[in-house]
């Protein structure tokens, strides 16, 4: 089984897992998703040992998967060359229970048969040590434990546990149900209990979706955008993950492998960004809560661009050995050394989606004076940092500047806190934080522009290109019609397009020259080409993206351009975010169909 991107994620915003074209489990991480891999096949070669979960069909000769309509239920059919078939559900449970949010730490699979007598055998085979070994086991009459790394799971299952144990054949003639979940007792007949459960499930996400505003176009393709987005939050604290998984490499044998599985407070902007636009106001709200807790633990010094799910500031990175890597290409890291980085666009990245909630009527907890006191520290900080150093949003691990991006985001935390004070009737500090937002657009204008070539440059003093300067338009410092903004969209086009897709920038960097796409780049550029009215080039492009999403409807981080296969870690919030802001963007408006 050769490892592969084209995965499909379960989950329930406590615990996710990604599960292969056939069915198997080959990645998930508990008790949290920066923890030690309970599946970690996607990470150990093409025939590992353990550290999976799969339904071997015998004679298998076809398999088919999709989810079930607007949710993360997975459905797999496998079928034998005598036409005996199996249908496989997985998913993570959630549901309201006993007025809050079941969300147990735990996996269900139901596998039925469909068409004549189909002979299956059941491997499960955790992992331990960041995948050194096979979980060591024990059990009863209808259970069985594995012993992994921070957490003990117990299969609960009304299959015969011998069967599970010793992985022999047997013929499939009823339903089966397996909780792979806490080790407690399951209080209820299996079989009933986690059939129970999945209608609960279906019926949450299903509403869920309901309730999301969605444009008229592109709708499968922003539901499941939406969808997994979700899954990418530890809902238990706020955060949002970049990715699920770690060390997945940027291109082939490049060195480029981070453990993504963090939150990085310029990602999860984006995402709360982009999920607000479709009304997702819960997940909106809940991180607004893990934003408010970094502002009272930094009290107005130093922010890291990334922390633990937990808020935790120590996620120093580390290389283990124990797994072989994504198609064997280590370094395999743990933890990010980005934790360590000066970047200075998160005061931005803070203040943005905060000030939403002085305005948003629908939050259950709006913003309030003490609130908007606590984030003018953050402005303080981003006015203090506006001109200086840092390793800039690409997080360079050698190259110090002052990024344009950095500063032009440290403005957009002046001008937004000018804007919030005056709604809140604060106008003496709204003239203060105006006066600021000024002093910044005046220094960015001076030292990233270039007189003579028309546009502005990645950095201050310098004439390189990033992907970041369109930005500019979308946070409000320049309009999409300035000349100056059009000529340094011209010059983007000109040297970071390839093909179909942008590269962030193309100079070398710590480790060499980039040779892949970075998706969300590319997603940037189609907003740009819509605002310098080329939308049929947009489309086009906005196409051709989605023509490579996996057969689950996602994206990872970056992409070749010479065969389009996907690289980088998996499923890439950035890129999901991507889809979501285009699809909003070149969607016909619902009068076009009244």
């Amino acid at each position: 089984m050769t490892p592969t991107l084209d995965l499909a994620p379960i989950g329930n915003c406590a615990i996710s897992a990604l599960i292969d074209r056939q069915g198997r489990y080959v990645w998930a991480c508990a008790p949290r998703v920066d923890g030690d891999p309970v599946f970690s096949s996607l990470m150990n070669g093409s025939d590992p040992d353990h550290g999976f979960w799969d339904i071997v069909l015998e004679g298998q000769k076809h398999v088919s998967q999709s989810y079930i309509r607007n949710t993360p239920v997975l459905r797999t059919v496998l079928t034998a060359e005598d036409g005996a078939s199996v249908e496989i559900i997985d998913f993570a449970p959630r549901h309201p229970k006993h007025s809050r949010t079941y969300r147990p730490l735990a996996f269900a699979r139901i596998v039925r048969p469909l068409e004549g007598a189909p002979r299956i055998s059941i491997r499960l085979r955790p992992s331990a040590d960041w995948g050194a070994r096979r979980a060591e086991t024990t059990s009863g009459s209808n259970h069985i434990r594995y012993l992994c790394t921070d957490v003990t799971f117990r299969l609960t299952t009304d299959c015969p546990v011998s069967h599970v144990k010793t992985e022999r054949p047997f013929r499939l003639e009823r339903p089966l149900a397996f909780f792979f979940g806490p080790d407690e007792g399951y209080d209820q007949d299996v079989g009933p209990g986690v059939q129970a459960v999945l209608e609960r499930t279906v019926n949450y996400w299903q509403e869920w979706i309901r309730k999301l505003y969605l444009p008229l176009d592109y709708q499968e393709a922003v539901i499941r955008a939406a969808i997994t987005l979700k899954l990418c939050a530890y809902e238990e604290t706020g955060a949002i993950v970049a990715a699920m998984t770690t060390s997945v490499p940027e291109f082939p044998e490049s060195g480029r492998n981070w453990d993504y599985r963090y939150c990085w407070i310029r990602d999860a902007y984006y995402v709360v960004r982009a999920l607000n636009r479709l009304g997702a106001v819960d997940l909106l709200e809940n991180y607004l809560g893990y934003l408010r807790n970094l502002v009272d633990d930094s009290a107005g010094g130093h922010v890291q661009p990334v922390y633990g799910v937990g808020l935790e500031e120590d996620i120093d990175e580390r290389i283990v050995e124990s797994v072989e890597g994504y198609h064997g290409m280590k370094p395999v890291r743990v933890g990010n050394q980005a934790r360590e980085h000066l970047q200075h666009d998160v005061y931005g990245q803070i203040v943005l989606p905060l000030v939403q909630s002085f305005y948003d009527q629908r939050l259950l907890r709006p913003g309030t004076i003490d609130d908007f006191h606590a984030l003018e520290k953050v402005g303080e900080r981003a006015f203090a940092m506006h001109d200086q150093v840092d390793a800039g949003l690409w997080e360079f691990r050698t190259i110090a500047r002052v990024h344009t991006y950095s500063s032009v985001m440290c403005w957009a935390a002046c001008d937004r806190l000018a804007k919030a004070a005056d709604h809140l009737g604060l106008h003496a500090r709204a003239e203060v934080w105006l006066e600021r937002a000024n002093v910044i657009r005046e220094r960015v204008e001076r030292e990233a522009y270039l007189p003579d070539e028309g546009r502005f440059a990645a950095s201050f003093g310098n004439r390189e290109l990033d992907a970041s300067l369109l930005q500019m338009t979308d946070l409000g410092f320049l309009d999409a019609r300035d000349p100056r903004q059009v000529a340094t969209f011209d010059a983007i086009e000109r040297d970071l397009k390839k093909g179909a897709y942008l590269f962030r920038y193309v100079e070398p960097d710590d480790f060499g020259e980039p040779e892949t796409a970075f998706n969300f780049c590319t997603f940037w550029f189609i907003e740009a080409l819509h605002q310098n009215g080329r939308v049929d080039e947009a489309r086009a492009i906005f196409d051709e993206m989605l023509g490579r999403r996996t057969h689950a409807g996602l994206l990872s981080e970056d992409i070749s351009i010479e065969d389009g296969q996907l690289w980088g870690n998996y499923p890439q919030t950035y890129s999901l975010v991507g889809i979501i802001n285009c699809a909003v963007l070149l969607s016909r408006s619902w009068t076009d169909v009244r």
